[in-house]
């Protein structure tokens, strides 16, 4: 049976992803930081952050089937935690999934791990110590190191993102040696209950959904259209790359 995984499938974006992938794989294993209760699904508790739990749903996807696919669309916002719990989950998180489940590809086994835009608006300003240091995201130290570097959660949850990126870019050649793909995805702002506590919160977001092209925030089911076609053979030769799926609000930021 083939197995695709979607974490952060609870709610928002990952819980879209769900049902966007159901005609992709045999068996959908469904997971977040608490069980989800998505009916036709395998439901797993797992903390993304923790290594020893992100090992146990490699050997549990394993003990299903065939790995087919992952989608990581799970992780924290700006206001829902200091930049050292950022990192660890967005970033440190990330990497322990891509290097856990390189294991179990085989040719046509993908995965898309969300970003965000925000990675995109940072990028030309990120220092290269700044760099250097995201790209090591299991170093002894990273965590420490990156919160006092980095103490803004708003600044460190753009490059966690940013990091992201490029873990996805580094796991492409890896798992291409074995017949995989990475890419990554990087979602605007988006109306979800994550998305909404942010705009609530920060109202600078309301003025970028002003500026963006289409004028207003993407759904669910559009991030996870792109996701689902980035996992699935439609997208065999995409790989090492990130897409943008913003409703064109970056290129207003950046255009000029």
């Amino acid at each position: 049976m083939s197995i695709v995984v979607v974490t952060g499938a609870g709610s928002g974006m990952g819980q879209a992803c769900v049902e966007q992938v159901r005609s992709l794989a045999d068996v959908i294993v469904a997971v977040d930081l608490r069980k989800p209760a998505i009916s036709n699904t395998t439901g797993v508790a797992c903390d993304i952050a923790n290594r020893a739990a992100v090992a146990h749903l490699v050997v549990l996807v394993a003990e299903l089937g065939s790995f087919r696919g992952l989608i990581h669309a799970a992780g924290i916002s700006p206001t829902m935690g200091d930049s050292r719990r950022i990192f660890e989950v967005n970033l440190v998180g990330t990497q322990y999934l891509l290097d856990a489940f390189e294991e179990l590809v085989v040719p046509g086994s993908a995965a898309v791990c969300f970003s965000s835009s925000s990675a995109h608006q940072v990028g030309p300003y990120v220092q290269p110590e700044q760099t250097a240091l995201l790209d090591e995201p299991l170093a002894a130290n990273f965590l420490n190191d990156a919160a006092a570097l980095i103490p803004d959660s708003g600044f460190a949850y753009a490059l966690s993102k940013f990091g992201v990126i490029r873990a996805a870019q580094r796991a492409s050649i890896s798992w291409g040696r074995r017949g995989g793909r990475v890419t990554s995805l990087s979602p605007g702002i988006i109306d979800t209950p994550m998305g909404r506590r942010e705009l609530e919160l920060q109202p600078v977001m309301r003025q970028m959904i002003d500026k963006t092209p289409l004028a207003r925030q993407g759904r669910p089911e559009e991030v996870a259209a792109v996701a689902a076609f980035l996992i699935s053979d439609a997208a065999s030769y995409v790989s090492g790359t990130d897409v943008l799926v913003d409703g064109g609000m970056v290129n207003v930021f950046t255009a000029g």
